[in-house]
């Protein structure tokens, strides 16, 4: 069939499926975000809705002041004997962790640390006999002691009631020669165990290989044709793919979920919304190997819209902070059919800002808040990749101000405006014009404006997007659209997102 790709739209990486009967279930990387490890479930492979998180509470993670690239790394979701487990690295926190829940929504546990196993991407298998492996990519981000290389493709047994690693690490099958090797993900199919990892890295060199053996520790021999899947030096409007796991799908079938980009601009150099969910056809050739498609694109028709008048009891899924709760600084009943959102002093800037963000999920796009500062608050719309690139849109004392921040490099743009009147806000995400190659080679143009209380629109900055992309920011999350409150309290309703592809 002719998947719909990307299949979650917007800052979802590293995805892990699992089937458990008839249903569906995936969990994806959030970094420094919280609450983190969204869970999805579907029927059909197809359709997703977001039923919860796996980190949804102080104490699961170390995120409090996790540097930016840390936090929840890769995560693994597996079912077995009515238990539901996540094994994901909190990176540069708590280390590899363990998390389980009979019910894949929710509650989760408070996770159990693997001890003494220091690596990303970890993955979960049981062989015959009930014996858990865990087996991982050898890249340490959790001892605390400074990096020393990469150590390949690892594993562990692991005693999953306490986190005690019941062997000494063994190494395995680390791929092709390409460069690290990780995302590991092991399944018993027919006589084999097969080890299907990623390597070339993460970026344009990204691909899938695998290996086959005749026990969960090998020893594996790689397949005839490695990668089976891999964008690089193609055009394909889908690149960086790789990072898959591997399911069966509702017709008795085979799919790959795996990350990938889209990379927009004249040279496709350009990546905003960072990585994102895909999927292919695979299938198991005549000789016991597994082949996939290449990864097509296939937006889902239409425009998508989302709109929040925040006149709710909670904050929806969607909704997430960075490095804090949501909860911490937003208040739904101060002020009925808003948000009110409560500033300490800290900035876009700043590690643990108050902004209440949504995934930017569409190329193009628009985004509007009305915005009520009051008579001391300051605060506004914002599209963030990390503390160095971001662009807002804010009022407070009478002015508007829009903002463009890179790596260190600010331009500001005012408007005088009534202190006494909502200001609607706004930030639009164009395609570039032009009528020579270079303005082209940008990924999109973003518009800063804001709408007063007599209606006129006032369009205040114009700032080249391709400086909130992966590519640039090099940071491992995506563009995150958000509320954000700077000092005082700042209410804010009817927030829209509209975007289409």
């Amino acid at each position: 069939m002719m998947w719909p790709n990307p299949l979650i739209a917007g800052f979802y990486p590293d995805p892990s499926v699992v089937k458990v009967g008839d249903d569906y279930y995936l969990v994806n990387s959030t970094f420094e975000y919280l609450p983190g490890i969204p869970v999805f479930h579907s029927r059909d492979l197809v359709d997703w809705t977001q039923i919860g998180h796996v980190v949804d509470r102080p104490g699961q993670l170390d995120s409090h002041a996790v540097p930016t690239l840390g936090g929840a790394w890769a995560p693994t979701i597996r079912h077995r004997d009515g238990v539901f487990y996540v094994v994901v690295t909190d990176a540069m926190g708590r280390g590899m962790l363990v998390f389980t829940a009979s019910d894949p929504a929710g509650p989760w546990s408070d996770g159990i640390v693997v001890e003494g196993v220091h690596g990303i991407d970890p993955d979960l298998a049981w062989d015959a006999d009930g014996l858990a492996y865990i087996t991982y990519s050898g890249l340490d981000v959790t001892s605390g002691e400074p990096p020393a290389g990469h150590d390949g493709i690892l594993q562990v047994t692991v005693d999953l009631s306490t986190g005690a690693a019941l062997s000494s690490p063994v190494s395995l099958w680390s791929g092709t020669g390409l460069k690290f090797p990780e995302a590991p993900h092991l399944y018993q199919h027919g006589e084999y165990w097969y080890l299907v990892i990623a390597e070339g890295g993460t970026e344009r060199g990204h691909g899938i290989s695998v290996a086959r053996g005749p026990h969960p520790s090998g020893p594996f021999t790689g397949a005839p044709v490695n990668p089976i899947v891999s964008a690089r030096s193609t055009s394909r409007p889908v690149q960086n793919t790789g990072h898959g796991d591997l399911v069966e799908t509702p017709e008795g079938g085979w799919a790959i979920v795996m990350l990938g980009m889209r990379p927009t601009g004249g040279t496709q150099a350009f990546s905003a919304m960072g990585r994102e969910t895909f999927i292919t056809d695979a299938r198991w050739t005549s000789d016991g190997w597994l082949e996939a498609d290449p990864v097509l694109s296939n937006p889902r028709a239409g425009e998508f819209e989302f709109s929040d008048s925040f006149d709710g009891s909670s904050l929806g899924l969607e909704w997430i902070g960075v490095r804090r709760y949501p909860s911490s600084f937003a208040s739904l009943s101060s002020r009925p059919g808003h948000v009110v959102l409560t500033g300490d002093g800290s900035s876009l800037d700043d590690q643990r800002p108050a902004f209440l963000g949504y995934r930017q999920q569409h190329p193009l796009a628009s985004v509007s808040a009305v915005v009520e500062p009051g008579a001391s608050g300051l605060g506004g719309l914002a599209v963030r990749y990390d503390e160095l690139h971001h662009y807002e849109i804010e009022v407070g004392s009478g002015v508007v101000t829009a903002r463009a921040a890179v790596s260190g490099i600010r331009q500001e743009w005012t408007l005088d405006v009534s202190s006494d009147s909502p200001v609607t806000l706004g930030l639009d995400f164009v395609a570039p014009q032009g009528e020579t190659m270079m303005p082209m080679l940008t990924s999109d143009i973003v518009v800063l404006s804001a709408v007063t209380a007599d209606g006129v629109r006032h369009e205040l900055a114009r700032v080249d997007g391709r400086y909130l992309s992966q590519e640039t920011a090099a940071s491992f999350t995506g563009r995150v659209i958000g509320l954000y409150a700077t000092s005082g309290e700042v209410a804010f309703t009817a927030f829209h997102y509209k975007g289409r592809d």
